[in-house]
């Protein structure tokens, strides 16, 4: 089971109410939420290994010198030498290492690789697994892992922690018409305000969908836009004429990381908490109560 971490402490933080508090008052809503969903997700699925996959940048330079209006929206401030600030909500930011601390304590594996995201981390683990694979995020892009022959699944969240879709090949094709490896290419074409990236104009998903239907994937449409005799019409010809630069660099950006260097890291959920002594002195302070004491128990089975 893959999680996707940031995704799931920022539904965690607009979720649970900020009147749940630590002790000296410090909204910890974010940091119980993450901790309630982490426990449901083991006591219904029961996964041998669990990972929290980590931003160690959000907003990789790479992708930004590719397409410079990616998330740039979301930047609270821009940083000369290292990741971009994101913009979080006042209330959230001080959480963040508090749920680094924690998930350490406890002993789940916490994996971020320098200048990538989260969901190429969990890509590329998901690549390498040689079993099946649960991706947890309330993010759309990863639906592109979706792969049957390998029991790869995503488990999107639609209402707090206890309503969650599970997408295999079956219902991905049934909601977009594409499976796993065109998502990546309805993506692309679509595009997506959250990410700042703009797609093709007037290509929305219901056209995008058809459109890889008929011509098999991203190359396959732009060889029909530049054949004079291909079924698109004039107007389709001159969208993806004005979106080719857009088109040449898109797919690299929205397209996981699939083999990225990883540390060898114990993956296997463990049933007692790494430093029991840490974790209680992190419980105190931060009143963490039921939430935590919840997740000790799934995991002890």
């Amino acid at each position: 089971m893959l999680l996707d971490t940031a995704s799931l402490y920022f539904r965690a933080y607009f979720g649970v109410p900020e009147t749940v508090r630590a002790p000296d008052g410090t909204p910890v809503n974010a940091v119980r939420g993450l901790l309630d969903f982490i426990a449901r997700l083991v006591q219904d699925h029961h996964p041998a290994a669990l990972v929290a996959c980590m931003d160690a940048d959000w907003r990789p330079q790479w992708r930004v010198e590719l397409i410079p209006s990616y998330k740039a929206h979301r930047v609270a401030e821009e940083i000369a030498d290292g990741p971009d600030e994101e913009e979080t909500p006042d209330t959230l930011g001080p959480q963040i290492p508090v749920i680094e601390q924690v998930l350490d304590a406890i002993g789940l594996a916490r994996l971020g690789v320098a200048e990538y995201e989260a969901d190429d981390v969990i890509g590329t683990l998901a690549t390498r697994a040689t079993g099946p694979v649960d991706v947890v995020t309330g993010d759309r892009d990863l639906f592109q892992l979706v792969d049957d022959t390998r029991g790869v699944r995503v488990l999107y969240p639609v209402k707090g922690v206890g309503s969650l879709d599970v997408y295999d090949g079956a219902a991905l094709r049934a909601k977009y018409g594409v499976d796993g490896s065109g998502y990546a290419d309805l993506a692309v074409l679509r595009g997506d305000p959250s990410d700042g990236l703009p797609g093709v104009r007037g290509v929305g998903e219901k056209t995008a969908a058809k459109l890889l239907a008929e011509y098999g994937d991203l190359a396959g449409i732009r060889a029909a836009a530049a054949d004079p005799v291909s079924r698109l019409t004039p107007a389709q010809r001159t969208k993806f004429k004005e979106a080719a630069a857009y088109l040449d660099v898109a797919p690299t950006v929205v397209r996981v990381a699939r083999d990225l260097p990883l540390p060898d890291v114990d993956l296997t959920l463990p049933r007692t908490p790494r430093d029991p002594e840490r974790l209680e002195e992190l419980a105190g302070r931060w009143g963490l109560g039921g939430s935590l004491r919840r997740l000790l128990e799934v995991m002890a089975g």
